[in-house]
């Protein structure tokens, strides 16, 4: 027979966890150990330079995606993946490396430290980085080709030049 009067068992405690050790005073003062995994040495992922802006915002196309279609806009581009198609924008694009695009080019300034396979028609400034390869034709005011970048195509820069008579020599301001 069951007594009711009988107080209900006692919850039952969880123990708190042990408190981790106190580093000691040797412990502070060893020296780092070169075999060992720390953060402060781990070298930069080689990208794209930053790119100062101070008008529009940035869209990314990230490293994880493949995309087709087209991009038209007023906005600044960002490629880290891959896109297969025509890319038309008053802003700046830039291909960061490990990126592909396949298409037509059309922006403002064009970075690329990644792979295009297509021809740029019009911009004000391009970046050939060391890691950058480009297969198409070029047309820009200004170039700008690093050491141990690829190119295969043909290259028109300098064009925008109001000093340049129309069989490509540039005329002296100068009045004879």
């Amino acid at each position: 027979m069951a007594i009711f009067n009988q107080p209900s068992a006692a919850k039952r405690e969880v123990p708190a966890p042990p408190e981790p050790p106190k580093p000691t005073e040797t412990a502070l003062k060893r020296e780092p150990d070169p075999n060992e995994f720390n953060l402060g040495t781990v070298a930069p992922v080689s990208r794209a330079a930053p790119v100062e802006r101070t008008d529009g915002k940035e869209s990314l196309i990230a490293s994880d995606l493949v995309i087709e279609g087209k991009i038209e806009g007023a906005g600044h581009i960002r490629i880290a993946g891959r896109f297969k198609g025509d890319v038309h924008v008053q802003g700046d694009l830039t291909i960061e490396v490990g990126a592909k695009v396949n298409g037509a080019v059309r922006a403002r300034k064009v970075v690329i430290a990644g792979e295009l396979e297509g021809n740029i028609e019009s911009a004000q400034r391009v970046e050939l980085l060391a890691s950058g390869v480009m297969v198409g034709d070029l047309k820009a005011e200004t170039l700008i080709v690093a050491a141990g970048s690829r190119m295969k195509g043909q290259v028109e820069f300098g064009t925008g030049d109001k000093n340049a008579s129309k069989n490509g020599k540039a005329e002296s301001g100068a009045a004879s």
